[in-house]
């Protein structure tokens, strides 16, 4: 192994990194104005006590632990097991979430035990569902399963800033920046999902998904004062 992937794999320096892109995220996030839609349905759940599902695209992760209220409930988010997933997963535990590493190579059927295990034990669990490499803004059927073997209520979300940073990576990632505004959405995904679907009704239910996380996401641009993001099927 090169010094370099030894640097970028220490557990010391990724936790270094982590920790700046949670401070930075606390920074803008208390530095701006931030409009708060549409979660009421959710929070309402977990004050039930009734975990969810948690679905965004992989672009607008870093707000994630301003769109879910810990004080009602626990989170685990889905990362990938890959360097820039490990990095995720641990910006993300500084705000108190747990994680679940993903590799491509782990089957579908273990991961889904583990997911389900956890929203036993009453965790909401999240999922970028174009994640972890894309194409983006291309929905997975993954949170369609977890929905059909859980009954579990499924909420799209997304944010939006009117300054922000883009990174030129395969889902041009977006992180805001501080003394802006912006706005935090969500809306529950009022599809039924049947305990037994055939491939065009997945199918179906996948592009309804997909089409209700584009709609929310551009609404978040939209209500930010940016142009919606024609992130769609880069890789």
């Amino acid at each position: 192994m090169s010094l370099r992937k030894k640097f970028a794999d220490s557990p010391r320096v990724q936790h270094g990194i982590a920790s700046l892109f949670a401070g930075f995220t606390r920074f803008a996030h208390a530095t701006s104005r931030w409009e708060v839609r549409g979660f009421e349905a959710m929070e309402e759940e977990l004050a039930r006590g009734e975990p969810v599902i948690f679905t965004v695209w992989h672009q607008r992760l870093m707000m994630a632990p301003y769109m879910f209220n810990q004080d009602l409930g626990k989170f685990c988010s889905l990362t990938s097991a890959a360097r820039a997933g490990r990095m995720v997963g641990r910006t993300l535990g500084l705000f108190g979430f747990d994680t679940i590493p993903m590799s491509s190579h782990q089957r579908h059927v273990a991961l889904s035990r583990e997911v389900l295990r956890r929203m036993a034990d009453g965790y909401t669990i999240g999922i970028a569902v174009d994640g972890p490499r894309g194409p983006a803004r291309i929905a997975s059927t993954v949170p369609l399963v977890w929905a059909r073997s859980t009954g579990k209520k499924v909420f799209v979300l997304a944010w939006a800033s009117r300054r922000c940073v883009i990174f030129p990576s395969w889902d041009r990632f977006m992180m805001p920046l501080p003394f802006t505004r912006g706005v935090l959405l969500c809306r529950e995904w009022t599809q039924e999902v049947p305990r037994k679907m055939d491939e065009q009704t997945t199918e179906a239910l996948r592009q309804k998904l997909e089409a209700a996380l584009d709609e929310i996401t551009d609404e978040a641009d939209i209500a930010a004062g940016r142009q919606p993001d024609p992130g769609k099927g880069l890789v």
